[in-house]
């Protein structure tokens, strides 16, 4: 498959090309161009050609683009998730819920990016001033936005960031991840074939080293809208220079069980919660931190549910658990849970490697200061902690250096109260796990897990910039 590259089917400068393969079996899934430096310029001078057409293309041309993408998305919606899945190793099953959400991303971006209202000023409030000022606030896109993904979600978090851009007027060149840049390009052709200006979107396919410094560092793009790992995003930080940044980045996400939880549903919500995708989810449960006195009901109930998940060829409608995105990450999760168990914490189920897959993992009587609860694990695997009371598992909670999700199970109104205030996570799910986001809703974390939000209200919101108007009478 050629690269889309500012509107226009080509391949790399230098033709180069490389196979994307499946981590399942490692088959080749399709072939992609190599993007240059060369390429990236490229983008970004069509790109600056895309912002001025999109700046000055009235909403409701926009919308109407939009809103035949989405029923594009819809129409190819089993080819976007046969993609998904090929590319990931993700279950079937999970890769067509990802596909299907598609649809509704885009149709969402485009009712919000038409709905930039500004705000009146009062300003004959300030002392001096009379009746014959009007002041106003009046939005408008950033102009040229940088979109950068990975590999875990790459039709969710590709769409969560061009679908808001591309609804508030602004050009995007989009780098999806070097493992899964086949259902970007499917994406991105969706909203080509449905009208969009052909210098609107770029999709750049290839090495992220090699091209990133080159599109966050160029003073035409106003707005970088990164999600990845937090070191990555340190180093975006350090050289964007002055431009708007949304950074999306690593976790560790708790879970807290009290003691009057309803132990069956915490069990459930976890097993769920710390294996969909393989544990490949910035949200996913990593640890759970339980009341000693209903930590042996918990792991009870926690064991044999994990130990029920259908591990196997992505392809097979059963399967619940496939691959990690290569045998390198599941080498990497391999050797974390040996460590773990090294270190004095009991493997109660799980933890064996064939290739990239990683069978289902408990790991029990977990250091909370150790590397395996405090640093991103990315992979099948869930460290239980014990606490006294809701006090020192609050403190455990928060003690990370990371904030994005977080999720405690209890039926006390008066510990949840508290629980929502105390911890610091920029997502908190009572009686459920992080494991759970609705599109419209503001997503986003704290510490190390970032800066900004997502969300497609609040990406648009991000991906434009506010003027103030003052219409003067008279002179002061």
């Amino acid at each position: 498959m050629d690269m889309l590259l500012a509107g226009q089917w080509r391949g790399a400068a230098d033709n180069v090309t490389e196979n994307v393969r499946s981590p399942f079996d490692g088959h080749a899934v399709d072939s992609v161009p190599v993007a240059t430096v060369a390429d990236a310029a490229f983008a970004l001078d069509r790109a600056e050609v895309g912002a001025r057409v999109q700046r000055a293309t009235p909403a409701h041309e926009r919308v109407a683009i939009l809103m035949r993408a989405a029923d594009l998305a819809d129409e190819r919606a089993e080819d976007i998730a046969q993609t998904i899945s090929a590319e990931t190793g993700k279950p079937i099953s999970e890769a067509r819920g990802e596909a299907s959400r598609s649809g509704s991303i885009i149709r969402l971006a485009a009712f919000e990016g038409s709905q930039l209202y500004g705000s009146t000023l009062p300003l004959d409030a300030n002392p001096g001033t009379g009746l014959e000022k009007v002041g106003f606030t009046l939005r408008q896109p950033c102009g040229i936005v940088v979109a950068i993904t990975p590999f875990n979600y790459p039709a969710l978090l590709v769409l969560h960031k061009i679908a808001p851009a591309l609804a508030a007027g602004n050009a995007v060149v989009l780098k999806p991840a070097r493992t899964t840049p086949l259902t970007a390009l499917k994406l991105a052709e969706c909203f080509v074939d449905a009208g969009l200006a052909p210098e609107a979107l770029s999709v750049l396919t290839g090495s992220g080293s090699a091209l990133g410094d080159v599109l966050v560092t160029d003073p035409r793009v106003r707005k970088v809208s990164f999600t990845g790992s937090t070191g990555i995003g340190t180093r975006i930080a350090s050289i964007a220079g002055i431009k708007k940044l949304s950074l999306e980045l690593g976790a560790s996400c708790p879970v807290i069980v009290l003691p009057d939880a309803d132990i069956e549903l915490a069990a459930s919500a976890v097993a769920a919660g710390g294996y969909i995708n393989a544990g490949q989810v910035c949200i996913s449960v990593q640890r759970v931190v339980v009341d000693q006195s209903v930590e042996a009901d918990f792991l009870d109930a926690l064991v044999p549910k994990v130990e029920n998940i259908v591990v196997g060829d992505p392809a097979n409608a059963d399967t619940k658990l496939g691959t990690l995105i290569s045998e390198a990450e599941a080498t990497r999760v391999h050797s974390a849970i040996a460590e773990a168990a090294l270190a004095g914490a009991k493997v109660l189920t799980g933890g064996d490697r064939d290739g990239a897959v990683i069978t289902p993992t408990v790991v029990a009587g977990v250091d909370p200061a150790s590397p395996f609860s405090r640093d991103e694990l990315f992979g099948p695997a869930v460290a239980v902690s014990s606490a006294a009371d809701i006090e020192s598992a609050i403190a455990l909670a928060n003690d990370n250096d990371y904030g994005l999700g977080a999720g405690l199970f209890t039926s006390d109104v008066s510990a949840t109260t508290r629980a929502m205030r105390q911890i610091d996570a920029g997502n908190i799910h009572i009686n459920w796990t992080p494991l759970w986001r609705a599109d419209l809703m503001p997503y986003g974390g704290l510490k190390g897990s970032g800066i900004g939000k997502e969300g497609v209200r609040s990406a648009v919101e991000e991906m434009t910039e506010e003027k103030t108007i003052v219409l003067h009478g008279r002179p002061w």
